[in-house]
């Protein structure tokens, strides 16, 4: 076991968060180095697996997962048994000629057996991939599955259940020679083995198990996650051990209060992408946690689910994207049970993906207060599914909202000016070594000194005083310039529209390239929209409840506001449409954690943007209220 438990030398022990410290160095060109003024050391595990290892000797009754089962009852899995399980599974796994070339693929959503199945993976040193489920089940051609498995040609598939998933399967049949092993929820198993089987057939292979583990470096690979396609096509990110350790040993380092609290999570973030099934998981298992598995997502019809789980658990960090917390905010304030369950024990709430509105921000803040008397910390961090994710991280009380914080112990930040902007470029051990079977693809991501290059921009939040830390400020591919030549930055544009069209927009796709104005496109906050038209019936046409006056008037209000604040052309819309359709992730506007590529929306929805430059635009195009 390496030596994680010492004591924190760069931070009061007893403190809840590191104080903030940053390191600068200033380059002729104008280019700067920032690194943490917090040393990273060399303490820290060698593979996730030596974390399930220890508190399996250490706390073997403490419960790591729980999810509910068919009967919606809850079923707590304890460190022990899951350390008894891991070892069983990897126990059959070691007979199917498994390696990287044959890795471990994972369809389904979060379960306990698709935890068990990939820690028994990485137990042996086999990579595993969680692929997003909207691959198998939303999908017209399955284009982007059979892209994933010619990359990987998997050895083992899981799915659950899988008569659910047999369409998918069945598309990708060609395309791997291996097993396919369903889950505990199938009902028809065709040639799938049950995952029952294979943990049965495994027991009594442990000699042979901890000998594969005892051979895993910090440079075996971990997983393979692909990017989310917000630019591109999908990649697989190769993860390595090093990358997912080192990565905890710095949030150690910044959240003294982990070593003292050990996290309690309800949680709905895909293990697919790496803010859930890294940065959650991972910081759960580091610290002998528990991680309750939410069966409910923010999208209508599931939030309700997400409601349940929080009332009956008081989570002590929350973690989610900012779509979820525009659902989440309303029904806090309608329901004293719910916030007094999720604040009860509350250290911070932390969001990623975007940033989040100061709307949002202020009333999360102020409910909180009101709650327990106390304010909860509204935290963020900033990084990519090649920095297994974190790169900052804001373990400090920020000022404003989109802070992102300063860069974590042991990682290196390069911003290099470009147009008016600082892009943002990584190098550290948490950064990625390749993209899987893609050499030329992972050579144009590196500059030459070595920094991976992910096209996003930071700028400081006060250039005279670092440690306020940086704030996010978009990609720098998504800006674009008007015809007076004025840069448009689309990311924080977008978010100071979300906040002035408050309740109605979730979010805003941004227009105006080669454009004289800007033009928005607004995905509604559809139960806000209909609150406001609360005249109309509850089951009302979507397209009835964005025609109502009282929705269109709030959106003509909320434009006059942004031209009436000044800053020039660049810094409001003149126009905008509330678009009944729900972003589409099978054409990629939308990933799974709810980041909306503007690019893809843009293309797919081009009429929507014509009409708004027409020049004679129809009724569906809202302009700015005039002023009484």
């Amino acid at each position: 076991m390496s030596g994680e438990s010492a004591p924190l030398s760069q931070a009061n022990a007893g403190a809840k968060f590191a104080d903030p410290h940053v390191l600068i160095e200033a380059r002729a060109d104008g280019t700067r180095i920032l690194r943490s003024g917090i040393p990273l050391g060399e303490s820290y595990a060698r593979c996730v697996g030596e974390w399930l290892e220890r508190w399996a000797q250490e706390t073997p009754g403490q419960v790591f997962l729980a999810e509910r089962d068919a009967n919606d009852e809850w079923q707590k899995l304890t460190y022990g048994e899951a350390r008894d399980r891991v070892v069983a599974v990897a126990g059959w796994l070691c007979g199917q000629n498994l390696s990287a070339e044959r890795p471990v693929v994972i369809l389904s959503d979060n379960s306990i057996e698709h935890a068990i199945l990939a820690l028994a993976a990485m137990h042996i040193g086999v990579p595993t991939c969680s692929i997003s489920p909207g691959n198998s089940l939303m999908s017209r051609d399955f284009g982007k599955l059979k892209a994933n498995f010619e990359l990987l040609t998997p050895g083992v598939v899981f799915a659950d259940p899988v008569e659910k998933y047999q369409p998918a399967l069945d598309a990708v049949r060609p395309l791997y020679s291996g097993v396919v092993v369903a889950g505990r929820n199938s009902d028809v198993l065709g040639d799938a083995l049950p995952f029952s089987t294979i943990e049965a057939e495994g027991r009594g292979k442990e000699e042979q198990v901890m000998t594969a583990f005892r051979r895993i470096t910090p440079e075996t690979i971990g997983k393979f996650l692909f990017t989310s396609g917000s630019v591109g096509a999908p990649k697989a990110v190769v993860n390595t051990q090093r990358m997912m350790c080192s990565n905890q040993r710095a949030k150690e380092l910044m959240w003294p209060l982990l070593s003292h609290r050990p996290p309690v999570l309800v949680e709905w973030l895909p293990w697919s992408h790496t803010f859930g099934g890294n940065h959650n998981f991972n910081m759960v298992l580091r610290w002998g946690g528990t991680l309750n598995i939410d069966n409910g997502k923010p999208v209508p019809g599931q939030i309700e689910k997400t409601i349940r789980n929080l009332r009956e658990i008081s989570p002590t960090m929350y973690f989610n994207v900012p779509r979820a917390y525009d659902m989440l905010v309303p029904l806090l304030r309608e329901d004293e049970a719910l916030r007094k369950s999720f604040f009860k024990d509350l250290e911070f709430i932390f969001y990623a993906g975007a940033a989040l509105p100061r709307h949002l921000w202020e009333a999360l803040e102020t409910m909180s207060e009101e709650t327990t008397g106390r304010k909860v910390l509204v935290v963020s961090s900033w990084g990519a599914t090649e920095t297994a994710p974190m790169a900052t991280d804001c373990h400090f009380q920020a000022v404003k909202p989109g802070v992102i914080g300063l860069p974590v112990p042991g990682t290196e930040l390069k911003l290099v000016p470009s147009a008016d902007k600082m892009e943002v470029r990584v190098r550290g051990p948490n950064v990625f070594p390749c993209y899987w079977k893609q050499p030329d693809v992972t050579a144009k991501s590196f500059d030459d000194e070595g920094f991976y290059m992910c096209g996003d921009a930071v700028e400081f939040v006060d250039v005279a005083n670092p440690t306020l830390g940086l704030l996010f400020d978009g990609r720098v591919g998504e800006d674009f310039k008007l015809l007076t030549g004025t840069w448009v930055h689309v990311g924080t544009l977008r978010v100071s529209g979300i906040d002035a069209l408050k309740p109605v927009a979730q979010d805003i796709v941004v227009t105006g390239h080669d454009r004289d104005t800007i033009g928005f496109l607004v995905f509604p906050n559809v139960p806000q929209c209909r609150a406001l038209a609360s005249e109309l019936p509850s089951d009302a046409p979507v397209e009835a409840v964005l025609e109502h006056p009282a929705v269109r008037n709030a959106v003509a209000e909320g434009l006059a506001a942004m031209k009436a604040k000044g800053g020039g052309s660049s810094k409001y819309a003149t126009a905008a449409v509330l678009m009944a359709e729900p972003p589409s992730v099978e054409d990629g506007e939308i990933t799974d954690k709810g980041y909306i590529n503007q690019r893809m929306v843009l293309k797919r929805r081009d009429a929507l943007v014509q009409n708004i430059y027409a020049e004679t635009p129809d009724a569906s195009v809202i302009t700015a209220a005039k002023p009484a």
